[in-house]
């Protein structure tokens, strides 16, 4: 299915959304509770699927289904569809701070690979499905964990990430990276995990146990601020402790 041709502004500095605009029967198709607003004439529809296949079954809608149950998502996705008369407005946020990536992919291939909550939103026709990551130390030590999600199309997709995004284009050599700064990289990148140098650094390095190593040729995005990364700052170190806690940023916050 040929993916809807949209148009967008993406507005905001730290905290980023997207405005898509639709021309008369135009959808774009979203993670559910993603919008943060739409104007005059669009309508929505939750679905089970991302709409890529319209004479799909119900057996190949419940296998999308668990598909996107096993990355941790939701069943659904809302599908956004302009039914007035000229141009409208729907507008999509990303759950926490970061910066939003419009990606063409009729450029790339008509395929990337992201981590399994990158996905923000796309043109209807954007085919979502799991990515398996065939070798098992990525899976069981890599951020980005065993299972991914492929996006694939003709239009534009648009993903998330924490802080700011680097994008890097490697032409054979070798990117080292924090397992959790991962955000996607083209099709054909081998993406595996390595031992973050000997004993001492390992232990004692504060780089983690483990690097992502990503090779071959094509685009690789990376982020500054993994979730992961916020979540430890903003939470209570002390346990139980509560506002005891030493190190709880959190709790500085909202004893100032």
């Amino acid at each position: 299915m040929k993916s809807h041709e949209i148009d967008y502004k993406i507005k905001g500095h730290d905290i980023q959304f997207v405005e898509i605009e639709l021309d008369p029967n135009e959808t774009v198709i979203a993670e559910a509770g993603a919008m943060m607003y739409m104007k005059e004439g669009i309508q929505f529809e939750t679905k089970m699927g991302d709409g890529s296949a319209p004479d799909q079954g119900m057996m190949g809608k419940l296998f999308s289904a668990v598909s996107r149950t096993i990355t941790g998502e939701s069943i659904f996705i809302t599908h956004f569809t302009h039914r007035g008369i000229g141009k409208s407005h729907v507008a999509f946020a990303a759950p926490y701070p970061g910066t939003i990536i419009p990606v063409n992919l009729a450029n790339m291939n008509r395929k990337i690979i992201v981590q399994r909550d990158a996905f923000l939103c796309a043109a209807l026709g954007t085919k979502i499905s799991m990515h398996f990551n065939r070798k098992l130390t990525a899976g069981f030590f890599g951020g980005e964990g065993f299972i991914l999600q492929k996006l694939e199309g003709d239009g534009m997709a648009f993903i998330h990430a924490g802080g700011t995004i680097v994008e890097h284009e490697l032409k054979g050599d070798t990117l080292r990276v924090d397992t959790g700064c991962v955000v996607g990289f083209q099709d054909g990148i081998d993406f595996d995990i390595e031992r973050a140098g000997g004993l001492k650094s390992m232990v004692f390095g504060g780089e983690g146990l483990f690097l992502a190593t990503l090779r071959g040729h094509g685009k690789v995005w990376l982020q500054s601020m993994p979730i992961r990364k916020l979540i430890a700052q903003i939470a209570p170190t002390g346990g139980n402790r509560g506002k005891e806690s030493s190190g709880g940023l959190l709790n500085t916050l909202l004893e100032s």
